[in-house]
């Protein structure tokens, strides 16, 4: 019996025994076969028929834009704003985000403080400048310096940095001239004239996008004479070159070429969802640009003419022809005390020419009005109730006429509401709701809604708007507004007047179109 067990015990290993040799072999095996093949690597023999690669030369290969980067990067710098000292009491706050001071500084978008907390310090900040004049005078935009403490300039091959100082700012077109005397072989860049710049024509960028200095994007001018408004607030001094050449956030201040190497604009703003390149940036144009240049270098800031006006930049066809005209600007409000109401212009006059200048629309009366002197007298032709008026005007400071506008405020509707057949409900104002509203003038009814799609919201009507008068029929109740429409017909002029919040006050709008059929 012993000799049987011991006769199974060696029989259960014979397979462990097998599987154990089996796996020696194989790695026997294939370290052979591994050892032979480097081995094999090892003998190889060189490659005779391939030519080692060589690099050339450098040769710069030259093209139009290659070269014109090369002539012009001197003249372009780059303009640093160091972080303003702070304080004990700011240092719990901290300086802006990066992504709060980009859009502070490059659109001039304020950041909103909290009640109670001390103010935000400001970080530091980076825009572009172009030289314009070998003695050290730079072009940038108003927000890239305004409330700075100190500039600094970076040149071109130049790692000092240069304390500027700030000559004057307009923040009408957003530019200032900065000035630095102490470095020497400064480089002017050669003005353009933007009016001759075509829609297709090719554009290039040159600035300090992200602070990264000395960079050169290209595109085509896109769009012309393009405006673009402030919130409410229109900026009719701003006449913008819109391009596809890659403009950033830093680049503001800097040029906008074209191909003689010519400045044609001063790259200021993009339009953008991300903050960054969407392929739609504005520069300033140059012509405007030298003008307000100018007059900085002489009298330190910009000074305008103004007769003290407001009026509608889209006033339709149809309300001139409701007051007696057939062109012009049509005045919806006088500035109190300004050369106007000293004139005795009135509200709903239709001005025709300026010191002998015919009058189409805004831009051509700004053009006109912005170029006289100020102090001088000049006539002022008007159509008032169809019939000719002369007007001696004295030609005011258009800063010290426009104060800043206030912030919006909010109009809640009442209860009690009628709608009417233009596409509105209205409903009547109260002596009690008059003052809650700070309306101080008489009449009209308070619009609450308007409808989609309807003729008023073609006109351009708007929830918390006050409807004075229709046709130059005034309206002091629904009733009154039923009637007037009892007598309109398709094919119809229909003028507006309105009163409409824009602020702490009331202004004065007049809106028209033609009744639809």
């Amino acid at each position: 019996m012993k000799r049987s067990k011991n006769f199974l015990n060696h029989k259960g290993l014979l397979p462990l025994a097998l599987i154990f040799g089996t796996l020696v072999a194989g790695i026997l095996i294939g370290t052979v076969i591994t050892y032979e093949a480097d081995a094999a690597r090892d003998v190889a023999e060189p490659v005779t028929d391939a030519e080692p690669l060589t690099v050339p030369p450098a040769e710069p290969v030259e093209n139009q834009f290659s070269e014109l980067a090369r002539r012009v990067r001197p003249s372009v710098v780059s303009i640093y704003i160091p972080a303003e000292r702070e304080s004990e009491e700011e240092s719990d706050r901290g300086p802006l985000s990066e992504r709060q001071e980009m859009f502070r500084r490059f659109f001039g978008i304020p950041i909103p403080e909290i009640p109670g907390q001390p103010p935000r310090r400001r970080g530091p900040g980076q825009g572009s400048g172009v030289i314009v004049d070998p003695k050290g005078y730079i072009i940038t935009n108003n927000h890239v310096v305004a409330d700075a403490e100190r500039i600094k300039v970076r040149f071109v091959d130049d790692e000092e940095e240069y304390d500027a100082k700030l000559i004057g700012v307009d923040p009408e077109t957003d530019l200032a001239v900065v000035h630095v005397s102490d470095k020497e072989g400064m480089q002017a860049a050669r003005i353009g004239n933007s009016d001759a710049a075509n829609v297709g024509d090719w554009a290039i960028a040159i600035g300090s996008p992200f602070g990264y200095r000395e960079t050169v994007t290209v595109g085509i001018i896109s769009a012309q004479s393009r405006e673009m408004r402030e919130g409410t607030r229109s900026r009719p001094f701003k006449k913008f070159l819109q391009t596809d050449a890659a403009i950033n956030p830093g680049n503001s201040g800097g040029p906008l070429l074209n191909v003689r190497g010519e400045v044609i604009g001063i790259n200021s703003a993009i339009i953008s969802r991300t903050g960054g390149y969407d392929g739609i940036g504005f520069a300033l144009a140059s012509n405007i640009a030298v003008e307000t240049y100018n007059q900085i270098i002489r009298l330190g800031r910009v000074s305008r003419g103004s007769i003290g006006v407001e009026y509608s930049a889209d006033q339709s066809p149809s309300l001139l022809r409701s007051y007696g005209a057939e062109s012009g600007v049509f005045v919806r409000r006088v500035v109190d005390g300004g050369p106007a109401d000293r004139a005795g212009m009135r509200a709903e006059d239709i001005i025709t020419s300026v010191d002998g200048n015919a009058i189409q629309d805004g831009d051509v009366l700004i053009q006109v009005v912005s170029a006289i002197s100020v102090g001088r007298t000049v006539p002022v032709e008007v159509v008032r109730d169809g019939e000719p008026v002369t007007l001696e005007v004295k030609i005011a400071d258009r800063g010290q006429l426009y104060p800043e506008n206030q912030v919006a405020r909010r109009v809640e509707p009442e209860s009690e509401e009628t709608s009417v057949r233009f596409g509105i409900t209205v409903q009547e104002i109260s002596p009690e709701r008059r003052t809650q509203l700070g309306l101080e003038t008489e009449g009209g009814v308070l619009l609450t809604k308007v409808d989609a799609d309807s003729f008023a919201e073609e006109v351009g009507l708007a929830r918390g708007d006050v409807v004075v008068a229709v046709n130059r029929i005034p309206v002091d109740s629904i009733e009154d507004l039923r009637d007037i429409q009892e007598n309109l017909r398709p094919g119809m002029d229909v003028a507006f007047k309105l009163m409409r919040s824009n602020g702490q006050t009331w202004t004065t709008l007049y809106l028209a179109e033609v009744l639809p059929e």
